[in-house]
């Protein structure tokens, strides 16, 4: 990040177009997301040098929150200010949540066992996805006998404790098992990371951050849904860490679990969200627009989509004066191998209840689950094929009553 001013600024609107073109084109989930981002910012346009993006993007998966969408809001507050911060994001997040929102407002009109078969096609995509992230992150995140356990530890205690206070506690006790079993030396980081971006900001950020995560739950007890709904959602969005398909369990626990959404419209939803470009948090338009309670349709989908996604942003901001001393601590990175191999637990729990449990029926159902899985681990499938698969898998099903 050693350009000069002149060449860091460009308008807004340059920005938005750069990240509409991601934000149409860039399927496969995060990690392939900052591969998009690679080459259209740093190989293409050379909006920033490959130190320094490196640098955003480890500050990114250090953070709670969706980290591709994280890096695109960072990039577009370099590029252009906060305006281009906005408009990377709206450019980036837009497309996928308005096909989103349109096939919840469509969804009720799904009858007969064409719609049904396609609908369950979409569960089964999410069987699919999800068991594929749960081997990619075990492999990854737990590749040692303590942090395996920690994993163990936070499917005992999601079990046990049913709803979102599970999650959140698995994580913590994941944190703090982190730093007992998982020190070592510190692994070597690049040069410094300077970014626009002052202490007083952040901090400022951190505030609003704090006072929303703690002052929303008690707002909304003596409020109407609207502010329970940002609530939801804002608290989901803040306590996700390690990528968009850990979501999953706590937005089960705020939507499926209070009722707001049956379990059968959450699972063929996160099912399409499969089939989008962009972010995988996106699927929170999707819940608000689908609710069974006002506010629902487009305002629900945008109190959902941004009280999903401003906590992360929050965050962001808030850590980028601090970064670059803290990532050097030894005890901040045992306590993120901790956290994070909590998290493979939760998303193992989410997967047999409410994924497999809701969407496996029959023999056969198994049997193209798993063939979802192979040719997405092993066969390199992009998601969207194996939705287009699965979905018209399921219509002929539907038609034939298989």
């Amino acid at each position: 990040m050693n350009q000069d001013r002149h060449e860091r600024r460009c308008t807004a609107g340059e920005v938005f177009l750069v990240f509409l073109k991601l934000g149409l084109t860039s399927f496969g989930g995060p990690i392939a997301h900052l591969g998009y981002f690679r080459d259209e910012i740093v190989s293409r346009r050379r909006w920033i040098d490959e130190t320094g993006y490196a640098d955003l993007v480890a500050l990114c998966q250090f953070l709670p929150g969706p980290a591709s969408s994280q890096v695109g809001f960072a990039l577009g507050l370099h590029r252009a200010g906060w305006l281009g911060a906005l408009a990377a994001w709206c450019g980036f997040t837009l497309p996928s949540a308005i096909v989103l929102v349109l096939f919840a407002l469509t969804a009720a009109a799904f009858n007969g066992p064409l719609a049904q078969g396609v609908l369950h096609g979409l569960k089964l995509v999410a069987v699919a996805v999800v068991a594929q992230a749960v081997w990619g992150m075990a492999r990854t995140l737990t590749p040692d006998l303590q942090r395996a356990g920690i994993a163990l530890v936070a499917i005992v205690i999601v079990v046990a404790l049913a709803g979102s206070a599970g999650q959140v506690l698995a994580i913590a006790v994941g944190g703090l098992a982190g730093l007992w079993l998982c020190r070592g030396a510190a692994q070597k980081v690049d040069a410094a990371m300077m970014f626009p971006v002052t202490a007083r900001a952040g901090m400022i950020c951190l505030l609003i951050f704090t006072v929303l995560l703690l002052g929303l739950p008690v707002l909304a007890t003596v409020s109407g849904h609207a502010l329970d709904l940002f609530d939801a959602f804002f608290r989901a969005g803040a306590l996700v860490f390690g990528g968009g398909h850990v979501v999953l369990p706590l937005l089960d626990a705020e939507t499926v679990t209070t009722g707001w959404v049956s379990k059968d419209d959450f699972l063929a939803g996160y099912g399409a969200t499969q089939a989008m470009p962009g972010p995988l948090f996106t699927f929170a338009a999707y819940l608000g627009a689908a609710g069974t309670l006002a506010p629902n349709d487009v305002p629900g989908a945008l109190i959902a989509l941004v009280a999903i996604f401003m906590p992360g942003m929050l965050l962001l901001v808030g850590a980028l004066p601090f970064w670059d001393a803290l990532r050097r601590r030894s005890w901040a990175q045992a306590g993120m191998r901790g956290a994070n191999a909590a998290v493979v637990g939760i998303l193992a729990a989410a997967f047999f209840d409410p994924v497999w449990r809701s969407a496996v029926l029959t023999p056969l159902d198994a049997v193209l689950a798993l063939a979802g899985f192979v040719a997405l681990v092993f066969g390199k499938a992009p998601p969207w094929l194996i939705v287009v698969a699965m979905a018209l898998v399921g219509a002929g099903r539907g038609l034939l009553q298989l």
